[in-house]
């Protein structure tokens, strides 16, 4: 397995750090019907996975795309399976 010696990223710190903090959001500000601000928070601290609905809802509010959001939470998700598997 070859290891970039990077620790996994979750999508809600991304959120967090290069969305949020520079545009100067809160979580109500990013809250909507369908994706309320107990969501949000738990994401960014880190305590929630994205589903297609999140990913679909962040890309709306955010102007990037669904995938954007799908691919950090699959990359997150294997990287920690790999460290896992190799013991770590």
């Amino acid at each position: 397995m070859h290891r970039n010696g990077m620790r996994p990223i979750h999508p809600g710190e991304v959120l967090n750090k290069e969305f949020m903090e520079p545009l100067g959001m809160t979580v109500i500000g990013l809250a909507c019907p369908r994706t309320g601000p107990r969501e949000i928070e738990k994401l960014v601290k880190c305590q929630l996975r994205i589903c297609a609905d999140l990913a679909i809802s962040l890309a709306t509010h955010l102007d990037t795309t669904p995938e954007f959001w799908m691919n950090l939470q699959s990359t997150y998700d294997l990287r920690r399976a790999q460290l896992r598997h190799a013991g770590l």
